[in-house]
């Protein structure tokens, strides 16, 4: 299939193990049981990564702007 044909699509890039294991092996220095034991939500945390809080609601928005308006120029 040609990069025009409707139905073409990109695959998905290969899962980055080679980075992975050298962040858990090697920055972290885990040992292997240890890195194939851990959570994704472990090893993140482990590098220091928090999910997102979650987006300001636009009341919460609305709500700060009134409180803290702009200086007028």
């Amino acid at each position: 299939m040609s990069p025009a044909h409707p139905l073409a699509f990109a695959l998905p890039s290969p899962f980055p193990w080679e980075d992975c294991l050298a962040l858990g092996l090697g920055q972290l220095g885990w040992r292997p049981r240890d890195f194939w034991a851990a959570t994704p939500r472990e090893f993140a945390a482990a590098l220091g990564r928090r999910a997102a809080p979650p987006a300001l609601s636009r009341s919460d928005l609305l709500r700060l702007l009134e409180a803290h308006p702009d200086p007028e120029p």
